[in-house]
């Protein structure tokens, strides 16, 4: 029985996943404002700079850090419910990541339950999450919003699962936003990348590269990541879109435009690499879609937006 019944769950998941829309649609080809944006995790990377880009173009805006809104705590999504309104878009960056364990699975697991079951009692106009690009499986070819979601990280397990409990639990319009791996100021983690290299390249001291730093990634710049957030709020976007730059970089490139840009003395170093290369050393995305539906979408390349830290006056390309 429970076989059965495992089977049925997993029929509907799969169901679910290829009943959604894979291209972003505009449901406003001119952007509207909503009546307000709700930013659920405003507190962090992309949730601060999706605030600020929308307050920017003039929308009302409610910023929900984990101080006024924690998903975790005894009746949140009452709560929740009663700070949303009809004509609110919600924009959902809450999370805990990246998802390293599975208390940490279950714990975002919940976080979602808790907005599912605010959006019952009390339904919006649109809908926003960001996601990840974790989802996808590995492929030698550039990926796309049409590739296969199949994650091999409990992060992208985490993504996926609240991404199927959006699309299955809530009747509300939803765009999924699903960045690469996003550099830029204000990061509050320090994980391995362009990040890291700009503050030990500040600070002088040496960048030490896993194995010789020869795996080639997208690097997205977070400005980037809020405007893609912004023009889905603001065109009432659905579906789903990539934030990525389309271009890979190997991280030791990044390390040297790092040093470069802070002219640092800062030496690159190697280390031994413990296990295989992650994503077999080589992880493209294919940007046409959001080239295609934005075509004044100008994409910051690496350079571009590691020197816009260090020289503010400069415009991002």
């Amino acid at each position: 029985m429970s076989h059965q019944t495992d089977t049925r769950g997993n029929r509907l998941i799969l169901s679910s996943l290829l009943s959604y829309p894979t291209m972003l649609s505009l449901h406003s080809s001119s952007p509207i404002k909503p009546q307000r944006a709700v930013i659920l995790g405003a507190g962090g990377f992309i949730g601060k700079i999706s605030s600020r880009l929308l307050k920017s173009y003039g929308v009302e805006v409610l910023d929900l850090t984990r101080r006024e809104m924690d998903l975790l705590a005894e009746n949140a999504s009452a709560v929740l419910a009663s700070l949303l309104a009809p004509g609110d878009t919600l924009v959902l960056t809450s999370a805990k990541a990246p998802c390293k364990n599975v208390a940490m699975l279950l714990d975002n697991l919940r976080m979602m339950q808790t907005v599912v079951d605010a959006l019952r009692m009390q339904p919006v106009n649109h809908l926003v999450y960001i996601s990840s690009d974790a989802v996808y499986k590995d492929s030698p070819e550039p990926l796309s919003e049409t590739s296969c979601a199949e994650p091999s990280s409990l992060h992208g397990i985490m993504h996926l699962a609240r991404e199927v409990m959006c699309k299955t639990e809530v009747t509300v319009p939803l765009a999924l936003v699903r960045p690469t791996l996003v550099f830029g100021p204000g990061d509050p983690h320090n994980g391995y990348g362009p990040n890291r290299f700009m503050r030990l390249a500040k600070e002088g001291k040496d960048i030490v590269l896993f194995g010789e730093g020869e795996e080639r990634r997208d690097h997205v710049f977070i400005e980037d990541v809020g405007e893609t957030v912004r023009r889905c709020v603001l065109h009432k976007a659905t579906g789903i879109i990539n934030a990525v730059s389309g271009n890979v970089t190997s991280f030791r490139e990044a390390a040297e435009l790092a040093v470069k840009v802070t002219s640092s003395s800062s030496k690159i170093l190697r280390s031994p690499r413990q296990g295989p290369l992650p994503h077999n050393g080589h992880r493209p995305f294919n940007n046409t879609s959001l080239r295609q539906i934005f075509p004044d979408f100008q994409v910051t390349l690496l350079e571009q937006g590691l020197l816009s830290q260090v020289c503010p006056e400069t415009e991002p390309l």
